[in-house]
């Protein structure tokens, strides 16, 4: 890496993995919110099955993210990242091939697995790339890609659905999306490979242990997301009457995460770490409390709002946590065991919202995650932030 390089925060090769990660989440989110009225609409799905057939692609990325940290520490990372991309792209193929329910859950299951393996390579690479004086404001604005893509796509992607009122829009979509990404990944001149030292594959050289607690915060946060995502498009349209489709939601969800993002970075760089974390944490609580409490159109989608500004604050100031409690040789654990802490809870809050949503309705669902964010906000209150103290090397 060039001198130049080392000084600069949007240097080329940083650049090129912050549009690569914006490019794997938008492909993968264009289909996300559209997805459940597919299921239902045309395979007649209840609320229970769309769950399962939705959380197929996080039981695998979990299962893959548990060696994804030990895969990019033990190997060329340039080796594992080029190739796990190009998995990732071609599983987009076989949507618009799967003509039945089963067949459609196969391909999302099987789909997590790159995604868990690219996800965790990319932002590995990205923090190589990144000047130390400089990385926990890169890391913030790394989790923007990925946080503004999960904001954009779905409101593109509702709006595709609901103008041609054909989900093979959307995935042949995603497919153009993902192999423009796959191109942008093969141009990064990577930095010259240090000399991998295989692991033994242990259970600590897997998930990173001492980052637990912020595991935690990070699964509950993700699971609050993961009811609201799956099931705000059937609420909308069942029980607020929006029938124009809720890209509105995902608009001001992506304005809550870039203003907390540009605000956020400045004061990551400024050492504000804990309390990026705390005010990110308590304005999501208010977003997640307000969806639940106030059946309304108007906390729809003042909540949304409040949803982005948390989540924009929270992400990098706990990634940042996971990165600093770590020496370079343990970032791939690090940067996967937030990963799978993610996905976890986006899981379990999609199979839970599923049966909750079935047994009592939308409300009772949205209910539950609100309650289980307050208890992250409270852990973390209350534990990680003294635990970070303890920890952190930087």
């Amino acid at each position: 890496m060039s001198k130049e390089t080392q000084s600069r925060l949007w240097n080329a090769g940083y650049t090129k993995t912050w549009m690569g990660n914006f490019l794997i989440f938008f492909s993968f989110m264009l289909m996300q919110p559209a997805f459940p009225l597919y299921l239902s609409d045309v395979f007649h799905a209840n609320a229970e099955t769309i769950g399962m057939v939705m959380v197929g692609y996080s039981v695998t990325a979990i299962v893959i993210r548990l060696f994804s940290g030990y895969l990019v520490d033990s190997f060329p990372r340039r080796f594992i990242l080029v190739g796990s991309y190009v998995l990732f792209a071609l599983c987009f193929l076989g949507y618009p091939l799967a003509g039945s329910l089963l067949m459609i859950g196969l391909v999302r299951t099987l789909h997590g697995a790159p995604f868990g393996l690219t996800t965790v390579s990319n932002s590995t690479v990205a923090v190589d790339f990144l000047p130390f004086s400089r990385r926990a404001e890169g890391i913030g604005y790394y989790g923007l890609s990925n946080n503004l893509s999960m904001a954009i796509a779905p409101a593109v992607g509702l709006a595709l659905y609901g103008y041609f009122g054909d989900f093979r829009v959307l995935m042949w979509g995603s497919v153009l999306v993902a192999a423009v990404g796959l191109v942008l990944t093969l141009s990064i001149r990577f930095p010259r490979e240090r000399t991998c030292v295989r692991k033994p594959l242990r259970l600590e050289n897997i998930l990173l242990w001492k980052g637990w607690s912020y595991g935690l915060v990070v699964i509950s946060s993700a699971f609050s997301y993961g009811v609201v995502s799956t099931y705000i498009a059937l609420y909308g349209k069942e029980s607020l009457g929006i029938t124009g489709g809720t890209g509105g939601f995902f608009f001001l969800f992506a304005v809550g995460l870039i203003l907390s993002r540009l605000v956020g970075s400045r004061s990551l760089r400024r050492g504000r770490i804990i309390r990026n974390g705390t005010v990110g944490v308590l304005l999501g609580l208010t977003g997640y409390t307000l969806f639940a409490a106030v059946p309304h159109v108007w906390a729809f989608y003042t909540s949304a709002f409040f949803m982005g500004l948390g989540n924009g604050h929270m992400f990098p100031a706990l990634q940042t946590m996971f990165m600093n409690i770590v020496h370079k040789q343990q970032r791939g654990t690090a940067n996967s065991t937030l990963l799978i802490s993610w996905e976890f809870g986006v899981g379990i809050g999609t199979l839970c919202g599923g049966a909750v949503v079935d047994m009592a309705g939308f409300h009772a669902a949205f209910w539950v995650a609100s309650m289980v964010n307050l208890g992250g906000v409270l852990f973390y209150i209350l534990h990680s932030r003294s635990d970070f103290k303890r920890n952190r090397l930087c």
